[in-house]
Parts: structure tokens; sequence; C-alpha cells
């Protein structure tokens, strides 16, 4: 018998059909939904508003993608993320210094990224920024911030020290700090605390044509040219011509000497100009090549963004990514952190013309990059640790520097 159907039935199949309807469409839409977790390292107090702002612009072209953006500071994020990979929790994506990066791909936890590259994606890139984050012919990590090292020296103060471009040689160091002693201040700032401590140390023993490793991975910092390098630093301090009680200051503490004009000499990344002009910009100050010894040298490193192969979101990820290397978001990172260009399209803005920032690319010829060896990290805890016992008087720079390099080689093997 076939149905019947009068006004309210009709009615009441119309109301359940658009209530259906309705229902279907947020389960799907809610289906369609992804979320990224990103994991950023503290740069500055720009950083966090930086990717706030690149979530949100992408969102808007991606509603069916959100970003969220997860501040760690840099001495925390390496234990952070192990203790979050450990526990499954880590998020999709993250910067990382790139001298983890073996580590990290011998734990098995990065995922390959050369899939997603396209060959107009790896043409971006300048030089061999891109190849830092290689590992076994894979690539795992993009590089996100690039810098290079240079010699800040405050004008007025090296002006009065007979040094009006800087200091050229570790003598000319010296010789303008005890000058600047005498004047009440602070000769030249030596970082002896936290991230990088070793990393402080490291342009003296290029200067005096030292290396960290040799070409087949083994510790050599305790050398005859290490202990130089160590010696001319504890002589700094021995007379008096750094900031006292070097191993309470972490490189943060050294720059802020600097900004307040109470320091002549420090060496860091151009990142510390944008801090200049936001915190002292009526400090005169100039920039000058590592000072020389034997040698010429400087430090370059990058951070690279990286994938986590548990992540359930990797092309919603990778699209996030992309975006963060193209043109706009770069230059705007990039300025905002004082960094230098990793891609063409950045080096070619004019933001980038400034004459700082093109004596900091000036020095790449020489710069040295770290070693992406596996134990990297124990290395540096223990190298860090002679620095220290050397600058506080426990330990003498042979003795210091050998027992590193003994525990180093143990912990890359060799």
């Amino acid at each position: 018998m076939p149905a019947t159907f009068n006004k309210n039935s009709v009615a009441r199949l119309g109301t359940q059909f658009v209530v259906a309807l309705a229902v279907s469409s947020l389960y799907f839409s809610s289906a369609s939904a992804e979320t990224v977790r990103i994991a950023v390292a503290h740069y500055s107090d720009q950083t966090l508003p930086y990717f706030q702002k690149m979530a949100a612009d992408f969102n808007k072209a991606n509603p069916t993608i959100t970003i969220k953006v997860e501040e760690i500071n840099w001495d925390n994020l390496q234990q952070k993320l192990q203790t979050d990979i450990g526990g499954g929790t880590n998020p999709d994506l993250s910067i990382v210094g790139t001298r983890w990066l073996l580590d990290l791909v011998k734990d098995d936890v990065l995922e390959p990224l050369d899939g997603q590259m396209s060959p107009a994606f790896k043409d971006k890139f300048i030089g061999n920024f891109l190849n830092a984050g290689k590992i076994q012919n894979h690539y795992y990590g993009l590089p996100i911030a690039a810098s290079a090292r240079g010699l800040f020296y405050n004008k007025a103060l090296l002006k009065d020290a007979g040094f009006p471009n800087g200091p050229q040689t570790w003598d000319d160091v010296f010789a303008a700090s005890k000058k600047i002693k005498a004047s009440g201040k602070y000769g030249f700032g030596i970082q002896g605390k936290e991230i990088e401590t070793e990393v402080y140390w490291f342009y003296s023993l290029w200067a005096q044509g030292g290396e960290v490793l040799d070409a087949n991975g083994k510790a050599v910092f305790d050398s005859s040219a290490g202990i130089k390098a160590a010696t001319i630093y504890k002589d700094l301090i021995d007379q008096g011509l750094t900031q006292p009680g070097v191993t309470s200051y972490s490189r943060e503490d050294v720059q802020n000497l600097f900004k307040q004009g109470r320091l002549g000499m420090v060496i860091t990344a151009p990142f510390l100009v944008k801090q200049i002009q936001k915190e002292n910009p009526s400090l005169q100050f100039g920039v000058a090549a590592v000072p020389r010894g034997v040698a010429s040298a400087t430090f370059a490193t990058t951070d690279s963004l990286v994938m986590f192969k548990n992540s359930k979101v990797k092309s919603a990820a990778w699209k996030f990514a992309d975006y963060l290397f193209s043109k706009a978001p770069r230059v705007a990172f990039t300025k905002g952190e004082g960094a230098l260009p990793t891609t063409k399209e950045e080096a070619a803005d004019p933001a980038f013309a400034d004459p700082v920032t093109q004596t900091f690319i000036g020095f790449l010829p020489t710069a040295k990059f770290p070693p992406i060896v596996a134990g990297w990290e124990d290395l540096s805890k223990s190298l860090s640790n002679a620095l220290q016992a050397i600058y506080l008087g426990k330990a003498k720079p042979d003795a210091a520097l050998k027992a590193a390099a003994a525990k180093a080689n143990q912990a890359l093997k060799k």
C-alpha cells in the first residue's frame, strides 16, 4: 500500500532533513579540520608575536588548518623535546639547533623532507645553508635562522683606547682592554655559563690555528693551540680585563653589559643590533671581525625547522613550513630577529642592504660551522665544564682540556 503524507508529516521530514544536513556538515567540517603544533625557540620578544601572526595569516588562507604555536626558551628546548618525544607528546614541527640533527636522526624521530621538496623549493636557498640540514643523504632540517659572529665594540671606549676601528688581533684586545679598565669600564666580555659557553672559546681556539675535531671526528681541542687559546682568556680574566665573575654570565648577560655601555667589546651575532636599537639607540657601536692570531676565523650556525615522524598531520605541517619559507614571512622573521638571510629572495630585499648586515655577510668566507656529529652535546658539556674550571682557577688549561677531550672522545666513540 503506498505511503500517504499529510502536511504535518512533510514538515517534520523537512525539519529532520535540515537537522541531519547540519549535523552532517558539522561532522565533515570537524573531520577535515587539522591542528598543527609547532614549537619555536625564544630568540627575542618578537619571536612569539611573529609566529602567532604567521599562524593567523596562514589560517586565513587555509581555514581548515589551525596552527598552535608553543614558545620555549633555548636553554630548555632540547630537554623539553626529549621529554615530549619519550612521552609521545611532541609537536609536529619544531625549531632545533642544527647540531642536534644527527642525534635526532639516529633516534629515528625525524621525518625526511626530501619527498616534500620540489626543485624550485631547494633552489630558494643561498649556498650551503640548505645542506646544513642534510644527514645521510636526506634533508631533515630547513634553515629557519642563520648567523655569523663578529666583534661588537663601543666606539667611544675604543676610540679613547686608541682603536677607533676596533681591535684586529688578540694583542689589540689586551691593549685596548687595559685602557678601558683604567676608565672604570670592562674591556672584553667573556661568556662563562649556559648555552654556547664552549662556542665563545672557539673564537680564540680557531685564531690560534686549532680545531675542535680532526678529519676523523676525534676531539683535538686539547692541542697546543687549544691550551694557548684557553690561556688567553684566563690571562684576560686574571688581569681584570673582563667583567668580574665570568662564570656567572650567560650570552645574554654579557650582551646586556655592552648595551648598557659598560663593556668595550663582545663577540656575538647580528641579532644584537636589533636589541641595541630598541633598548639603547643612542649607543654608538661598530662591528669588526673576530680578532685574529695566526689565523682568521669566525663561527656560523643555523637553526633548523624539523618535522617529527609521528606527526599525524604531515601534509598540513609541510604546507605551513612551505609558507614560512616564502619571501614575506622570511623577510619579516630575519629582519625582526636580526639574523642573516638564508634564501635568495631575502638577500635581495632592501631590508638587508644596511652596512652591518653586509659586514656580517662578509665574514662568511672565513666562517666555520659546528660539526654535526653524534655525541656533540656531551662534548659541549664536558668542554664547558673544563672552561669554567679554568676560568675559576680550579684547573690548569692543559690538564682541564686533556681531561675534557678524553671524555668527549668517549662520547664520540673515538
